[in-house]
């Protein structure tokens, strides 16, 4: 999988769940799991980016295992926002998959340069 397209993917999956966040806001007044969700959900693309410019392969590497682990996060507080009502299906499931797919990429990539560079 290409680095691009999982930064892209990353960043789209960034925005839409500022979008997410900002409209939970303002219809129910809930800020503590939004901002949990605004934290990691923008974690995961940050460090993907931030990848780029690693200091070598372990840098590399743990800037993508950083935003795997954010992946999961995210995962939770989508999962807590659903089942308190927070978000409908549609937009759960959405947000899910999406962020299930820049999981597996991840973790695609992890495996992959971890292989390629084994001692």
């Amino acid at each position: 999988m290409s680095e691009s397209i999982m930064r892209d993917k990353s960043k789209e999956f960034a925005k839409e769940i500022v979008f997410v966040c900002r409209a939970i806001k303002e219809k129910h007044r809930e800020s503590v799991l939004t901002n949990q969700l605004l934290r990691s959900g923008t974690s995961i693309g940050a460090n993907i980016h931030e990848a780029q410019y690693a200091q070598g392969t372990a840098d590399f590497v743990s800037k993508f295992e950083i935003a795997l682990k954010e992946c999961h996060e995210s995962e939770y507080w989508l999962e807590l926002l659903y089942e308190t009502n927070y978000l409908d299906e549609e937009k759960f499931k959405s947000l899910k998959n999406t962020c299930g797919a820049i999981r597996r990429m991840l973790i695609s990539t992890c495996t992959t340069i971890k292989e390629k560079h084994k001692s």
